[in-house]
C-alpha cells in the first residue's frame, strides 16, 4: 500500500485570516457544545501556531460546516467579446478570477451556495468592467482593489452577518470599472 500524495495546497502558507477563520469555527463549535473547553484550548493552540493549510485542515475537519479554504481549482470567468455571466444556483469556490474583456462580466452570488467563509475574487475590469451582486449580510473587502481608470462603485452597505461569507476583492478596475451592489428586485424574484 502506498501513501497518498499530499495535496498541492497542503504545503501553502496559511495567512492570519485563514487562522482566524479556524479560530472562529472552533469558538462556534464550543458554543454549540460539540467540543469541550479543554479541547477548545488545545485546538486553538494548534490553529494559532499552524503555518500551512495542511496543518489547519485537520483541526476542524470533524466539525463539519463551512470549510476554511477549498482546495479546488479557481473559477475563471473571461468576458471576451460577448461577455460572461455566472448567476442562478452555483457552488462558490474559495477563489474566483474574473476578466471583464470587452463584453464585461457579471458575478451574481444571490442564488449561489457558499460553503467557504472567505472568497478571494481577483478582478481585471478591462474594457467591459465587472459587476458583482452580493447577498444581504455578506461582507465585502475592497481595500486591495486598484481603482484604475474605471473606478469602483459600491452600493454595498450594512454589517456582515456573523458566519456569513466575506468577499475579498483584489486586482484592477481597468477602464470598465467594478460595480458592486445588493440584489435588486429581479434577483429577489428569481430567488423566490
Amino acid at each position: 500500500m502506498t501513501a497518498e500524495p499530499a495535496r498541492s495546497t497542503d504545503r501553502l502558507r496559511a495567512s492570519d485570516a485563514d487562522r482566524e477563520a479556524v479560530v472562529e469555527q472552533l469558538r462556534e463549535a464550543a458554543a454549540e457544545g460539540r467540543i469541550d473547553m479543554e479541547e477548545l484550548d488545545e485546538r486553538l493552540n494548534l490553529a494559532l501556531t499552524a503555518k500551512t493549510y495542511g496543518e489547519l485542515a485537520p483541526i476542524t475537519e470533524d466539525l463539519g460546516g463551512p470549510a476554511v479554504r477549498s482546495t479546488a481549482e479557481p473559477l475563471v470567468l473571461r468576458g471576451g467579446i460577448h461577455g460572461v455571466q455566472r448567476k442562478g444556483a452555483w457552488q462558490v469556490p474559495s477563489r474566483v478570477l474574473v476578466h471583464g474583456g470587452i463584453g464585461g462580466a457579471l458575478l451574481d452570488f444571490s442564488g449561489a451556495e457558499c460553503r467557504v467563509r472567505e472568497v478571494e475574487i481577483e478582478v481585471e475590469g478591462q474594457m467591459g468592467g465587472v459587476r458583482i451582486v452580493v447577498p444581504d449580510g455578506w461582507g465585502v473587502d475592497t481595500d486591495a482593489l486598484d481603482p484604475a481608470l474605471g473606478g469602483l462603485k459600491s452600493k454595498v452597505t450594512g454589517e456582515r452577518t456573523p458566519g456569513a461569507p466575506l468577499l475579498r476583492i483584489t486586482g484592477s478596475c481597468g477602464v470598465g470599472g467594478v460595480r458592486i451592489r445588493r440584489p435588486g428586485l429581479r434577483e429577489r424574484r428569481r430567488k423566490r
